[in-house]
């Protein structure tokens, strides 16, 4: 089967080396292209370009920003909470919660954790004190 497909195309099999890094794939599509315009389209291009395209690549480049004036305003205050809510919920949907095993889990890993550190800076500051009450007398 795959003979088959180096029969069929043998001209592109012969010299070209399949290029192995996403960088090199870039490099190779890019000398296959013909050279563009400084404004993103080749000479062939434009000529072949009908004047309801111009009107289109128009509005894509080059231009400013449309108005807002035919749009509507914006929603009052009531409708953006309830549309903060909205959205919010949406998110929680998206979580993945923990079961309860897990969160028994890691609850107890962290109260472990703020014990110990408490412990170690409690330790810390009883140990200082002793030293400059030493020190200082």
């Amino acid at each position: 089967m795959v003979e088959g497909r180096e029969q069929d195309q043998p001209e592109e099999r012969e010299g070209a080396v399949r290029p192995s890094t996403a960088a090199a794939r870039r490099e190779r599509r890019a000398s296959s292209r013909p050279a563009a315009r400084k404004d993103g389209s080749s000479a062939e291009s434009k000529k072949s370009v009908s004047k309801s395209d111009e009107s289109d690549e128009d509005a894509k480049k080059g231009r400013p920003t449309k108005t807002r004036e035919g749009q509507e305003k914006r929603p009052s205050l009531i409708g953006r909470g309830f549309r903060y809510i909205r959205e919010v919920i949406g998110e929680l949907r998206k979580v993945i919660w923990p079961t309860r095993k897990q969160l028994v889990t890691y609850t107890g890993v962290v109260l472990v954790f703020v014990v110990f550190m408490v412990a170690l800076v409690w330790a810390l500051d009883l140990g200082f004190g002793a030293a400059v009450f030493e020190l200082f007398g």
